[in-house]
């Protein structure tokens, strides 16, 4: 079970003591044959430590509102509406980034492109076999496709089609002709805190911005980096503790989108990432066949092993059996954060729709369906959930749906758009915590980490998403 915590901020320029704003627009790091692993699983340690790549900006990146009409309080028909045009946009995305239209038209020559439109076809996040598809159908003969794999997840990852050295430079105007990109995104922002826990800032091809934090870990002699991904731009749900959920939702991450994330973690790391946790900015269960191919990617290429990745969900109806049906041997973490369907609903106004008790059914068959473990996660809130009456509650309620398996306890780390939470005392904590193993029901209290920058878990929206930015002019 995670003993660390995602990290994000929520001040303004005083937080960022640790930040870095560089003048160049773009670094490229070409990688050669010579020098990229055969496989991403037997690569060496990374060797650009603390190479970022930031483009300056004189305004904040978009602001995501929430749609019209949408406010706090009881779940209703437009959020529900609101859900179900969120996985219509997954689903669209998906498409987008797969169908083999986009490669036909690098054989038509059709190189038509719009400004200020996100390229129809990324390359990161393709598996080999995928990019050795595309090198044939572009024309290029199949070895290429291993080429593209060493120069997308090898040492140094490229960021532009010049960076492909190996392909020859008809091939590279080619596909830079046919609106053909890697897919990298551009570090806007840095922010760090004394203890190692890093959020990168990204900015995407539409100047949303998404955030993604790097927590490094020493544990038994062993290092480990832990990458915090976000699935979307936003987030539906309204949970009322989660700074994200007080924001609106604008679309759903592609597969290249959330592989960059954990691509851009090494870079400025310098090391590989060992462990993922979808728990950063959106709600994954919404934006599914990306967030699959995205697993299938980091898992195949970028080398993270399945049982080192969790997907974190508040809970979407239908969408844990779609997962089991993925047979993945990662962790699910269920955000419970109550032991009683009323409450629930209280601070996860989505609760109404997807009721405790059918989402524990579910939680029941994906364990049935795959043989993992399904994880809990539990934010305690001062006076609201923490009570030792409401850990027997919640005891009682796993032992009986036969989930008595971990209870991650997160002590709730306070965000600005949500006053009335507050973070519960130690002692309060500690007797939630030994409530549950006096039951027999194992638990860990989760070590907050960036708190120095603003950026401990919970709080994935921050002052630049506050504020709209002007697009640049492609």
């Amino acid at each position: 079970a995670m003993a660390t915590s995602c990290a994000s901020w929520t001040g303004g320029a005083a937080v960022f003591a640790a930040s870095r704003v560089h003048d160049n627009t773009r670094v490229r790091t070409a990688s050669s044959s010579g020098r990229a692993c055969a496989h991403p699983s037997a690569r060496p340690r990374l060797t650009n430590a603390r190479r970022n790549v930031v483009r300056t900006a004189a305004a904040d990146p978009t602001a995501v509102p929430r749609a019209e009409g949408v406010q706090d309080g009881e779940w209703n028909a437009l959020d529900e509406r609101l859900v179900r045009e969120s996985q219509g946009d997954a689903e669209v995305t998906f498409e987008r980034s797969t169908s083999m239209k986009n490669i036909e038209r690098l054989l038509s020559g059709d190189g038509t492109r719009k400004p200020g439109v996100d390229p129809s076809y990324n390359l990161l996040g393709m598996t080999l076999p995928e990019l050795k598809t595309f090198a044939e159908e572009a024309g290029l003969p199949k070895f290429r496709g291993k080429q593209l794999r060493d120069h997308l997840y090898g040492v140094k990852p490229a960021r532009a089609i010049d960076d492909l050295t190996t392909l020859p430079k008809a091939a590279r105007r080619q596909l830079e002709a046919a609106g053909v990109s890697v897919g990298r995104s551009v570090v806007h922002h840095v922010a760090g805190s004394p203890d190692g826990t890093t959020k990168l800032l990204l900015r995407l091809h539409d100047d949303r911005v998404v955030e993604t934090v790097g927590i490094p870990a020493h544990e038994a002699g062993h290092s480990r980096l832990t990458a915090c991904v976000s699935s979307q731009v936003g987030c539906p749900m309204r949970c009322t503790f989660c700074a994200t959920g007080k924001g609106g939702f604008a679309r759903n991450l592609a597969t290249h989108e959330i592989v960059d994330q954990v691509v851009s973690l090494e870079e400025h790391f310098g090391e590989r990432v060992t462990h993922i946790v979808f728990m950063g900015m959106g709600e994954p269960l919404l934006n599914v066949p990306n967030v699959l191919r995205a697993h299938e990617a980091l898992n195949k290429e970028v080398g993270i092993g399945s049982r080192h990745i969790t997907i974190s969900t508040v809970g979407v109806r239908g969408a844990i059996e779609r997962l089991a049906r993925a047979k993945l041997q990662s962790t699910l973490a269920i955000s419970l954060h109550a032991p009683n369907q009323e409450l629930r609903e209280r601070l996860i106004p989505s609760a109404k729709a997807y009721p405790i008790q059918e989402l524990l059914d579910d939680a029941q068959q994906y364990f049935i369906a795959t043989g993992r473990r399904v994880t809990f996660e539990y934010t305690l809130l001062a006076g609201v959930n923490d009570s030792i009456q409401q850990a027997e509650e919640l005891g009682r309620l796993l032992y009986k749906n036969k989930l008595a398996s971990h209870v991650n306890i997160i002590p709730y780390n306070p965000v600005d758009d949500a006053p009335d939470f507050k973070r519960p005392g130690r002692a309060s904590i500690l007797n939630f915590k030994n409530t549950l193993e006096g039951m027999n029901v194992p638990a860990s209290i989760r070590q907050s980490r960036g708190l120095e920058a603003a950026a401990a878990c919970g709080q994935l929206r921050n002052a630049y998403q506050k504020n709209a930015l002007q697009a640049e002019e492609a």
